[in-house]
């Protein structure tokens, strides 16, 4: 069939495979042309490994280390007659790549938050891996099911305290306006705790060491985000913000259990970028959208796979992860320096509808969003048929 873009608010809801398969190859493009990772991981679980910078972790550890890699998702198969989501596609094209070179990639399709999962893959590590090195936790899901107790816990996007009201960009058609959020109520915030911290990231370490699967010299990290003042009461300071903080909790907790194995958890503080998470939050997209401008001009901006790449390279395998007071690696330190962060703040007070064009990047925003999809990369015809069926190997 022909797949064509249909977006509603701010989710797409087709994507195309070869569109999806030309981005993961492009990510790889960038990752080999860096070189090989010095004393890399070798085998390597990534939880959330089908879109944004969980993809970009397996394919940094793939291709930057040849690691064996096993990848965690929750996606949509596509049909003759239907699309499937981008994550699948992104993960059919990953295995094969990964084939084409050599390297071990076998993924499980179902509820990361589970038991059932979680038992299915550790019985994977000792078939297949017998440990791994490295694990990556990149899940972002409106709600998670307790594997416990079985209730259904939902996130909100709300400050804390008292509403807020700023500007926004409404990413349908390019306005600048002015958008109004209600504080958290009742238990928001301990829902979104309960989806959005460290809880299942500790399951999951926990299920993993009591297995005996984690090697000796272990590193785990899990994707956090600060950003600058005119985002925090949206983010850092709202119901999401409480969840990164329970995530920091988590962190040094998991530090303690791995130190008798060597092992290490992280959290890393990544830049702002278009991804599907950062698309449904308030104000953010504006921001991003000032953010890429100032950046872009001064010839350092970064998408997922070059910061993910960085994080591999210059901070877990450098033998200096570089962390900063609180103990966090930061791989958004060019996107918080005074400079980039002097030119957005002086935009942010006078970007309107009629100057976005010139202030913003809404039109590199806007392409970032859809090649999320597989839509918009160079070389694809999106004219063309295209077999929507495709499979993940290791799930056939």
């Amino acid at each position: 069939m022909i797949v064509a873009p249909k977006i509603r608010g701010f989710i797409c809801t087709t994507a195309h495979p070869d569109g999806c398969a030309k981005h993961v190859a492009e990510q790889i493009s960038v990752v080999k042309s860096r070189g090989l990772i010095a004393n890399g991981p070798k085998k390597v679980l990534v939880i959330g490994s089908s879109t944004g910078y969980g993809l970009s972790s397996r394919i940094a550890a793939a291709f930057g280390s040849n690691a064996a890699t096993i990848g965690v998702f929750f996606e949509k198969p596509g049909e003759a007659e239907k699309c499937g989501t981008a994550g699948w596609y992104n993960s059919a094209a990953f295995e094969k790549e990964a084939a084409a070179a050599g390297l071990y990639a076998r993924s499980f399709n179902g509820d990361a938050f589970s038991d059932d999962v979680k038992t299915q893959v550790i019985a994977a590590i000792k078939a297949d891996l017998g440990q791994v090195d490295c694990v990556i936790y990149s899940l972002a899901s409106p709600r998670r099911t307790d594997p416990k107790s079985g209730e259904v816990y939902k996130s909100v996007l709300k400050p804390v305290g008292t509403s807020y009201t700023n500007k926004n960009l409404n990413t349908g058609n390019g306005v600048v306006n002015e958008v109004t959020i209600e504080p958290a109520e009742g238990d928001d915030i301990a829902q979104t705790v309960a989806v959005m911290g460290g809880e299942d990231w500790q399951m999951w370490i926990d299920a993993l060491l009591d297995a005996g699967v984690l090697a000796d010299g272990v590193q785990t990290v899990s994707y956090s985000y600060i950003g600058p003042e005119v985002t925090w009461p949206i983010y850092k300071n709202g119901t999401i913000g409480k969840a990164k903080e329970d995530l920091e909790r988590v962190q040094r907790e998991l530090d303690a259990k791995l130190a008798p194995l060597h092992g290490k958890a992280w959290v890393s503080v990544n830049k702002a970028l278009v991804t599907q998470a950062s698309s449904a939050i308030p104000v953010v997209p504006l921001y991003i959208s000032l953010l890429y401008k100032a950046m872009k001009a001064a010839g350092n901006h970064e998408d997922t796979i070059e910061q993910m790449d960085r994080l591999f390279r210059d901070h877990l395998y450098s033998g200096d992860a570089q962390p900063d007071e609180a103990g966090r690696i930061r791989v958004d330190d060019w996107e918080m320096t005074p400079e980039i962060q002097g030119i957005v703040d002086q935009r942010w007070k006078e970007v309107n509808t009629e100057n976005l064009g010139e202030l913003g990047d809404f039109e590199g925003y806007q392409s970032s969003f859809l090649r999320l999809f597989g839509f918009g990369l160079a070389g694809v015809d999106y004219s063309a048929d295209t077999d929507t069926s495709v499979g993940v190997p290791s799930l056939s």
